[in-house]
């Protein structure tokens, strides 16, 4: 049996319509949460909106939006308040990531910066628009939890992909920042994913050839799922994480701290 400790909660999900957004949104849904699914393609949301809602019989509201556009996520936030009758839980989980292979000295400026704009700038945009009326929500005795997708390359920088990295680590360090600025009304933490199938990744292919140049090696010997994240989110969005804020949690096999991380050398392991 499912317990629905997110009766009377609202949940706000970018990068909602796919992957581990709309894993993340029917968990919460099936806990009793109405929603807000935020996404960039339109066509995608709306049929991940509708397979909710007959799925779990909640209410979810998809609203397009490019997180890296502040003027949208201001036009988005308002909407969501609007819609919900709270924003308990802000699931920071839109990102993108381009050009594997990439040396850090020949990533293009224009790479840079759509990176960047995304993935780091857009869930400070997204937590700004959320954070302080969360945090005065008449909601007892956490007004509010904020969960951002950080990642495995923020924990050991991956020089194959070193733009998207480096976001991944900003975002571990946001996240300490915003708790400190949510305090004590909203806990913030991230999840870092490791090598988890998802659309992110091309195909399974794609993926162990990443994981083959890279020397990897996982401790719990398989890919990652989909379920393994959302089992971590759904314990930051329930009552049992209510002491805990400012933490990053690994959801990696391992691989970050007792595994072989990506090291892409030529080596006898």
């Amino acid at each position: 049996m499912v317990e629905r400790f997110l009766e009377g909660r609202g949940a706000v999900i970018t990068g909602g319509a796919s992957g581990l957004g709309r894993g993340i949104a029917l968990a919460y849904a099936e806990r009793g949460a109405n929603l807000v699914l935020v996404d960039i393609n339109e066509e995608l949301l709306e049929k991940t909106s509708k397979e909710i809602t007959q799925i779990s019989g909640q209410k979810v509201i998809p609203i397009v939006c490019d997180v890296s556009n502040s003027d949208q996520v201001k036009a988005m936030a308002k909407q969501a308040f609007s819609e919900l009758d709270n924003v308990f839980v802000l699931n920071n989980n839109a990102g993108i990531s381009i050009n594997y292979g990439k040396d850090l000295l020949k990533v293009y400026e224009k790479m840079w910066d759509q990176m960047m704009s995304v993935n780091l700038k857009g869930q400070w945009i997204v937590a700004k628009a959320f954070g302080r009326k969360m945090r005065t929500q008449k909601i007892e005795p956490i007004a509010g939890k904020m969960i951002h997708t950080a990642s495995l390359a923020g924990m050991v920088v991956d020089a194959m992909t070193p733009v998207y990295s480096l976001t991944k680590v900003g975002i571990i360090a946001m996240v300490k920042l915003l708790a400190q600025s949510l305090a004590p009304k909203v806990t913030v933490n991230s999840l870092s994913p490791g090598y988890h199938f998802t659309p992110i990744y091309l195909n399974r292919e794609l993926m162990k050839t990443i994981m083959d140049e890279g020397h990897v090696k996982t401790p719990l010997n398989r890919l990652g799922t989909i379920d393994d994240v959302v089992n971590v989110s759904l314990f930051l969005a329930s009552p049992a994480s209510n002491f805990i804020t400012g933490h990053n949690f690994p959801v990696d096999g391992g691989v970050g701290e007792v595994g072989s991380p990506a090291n892409y050398l030529i080596t006898d392991i």
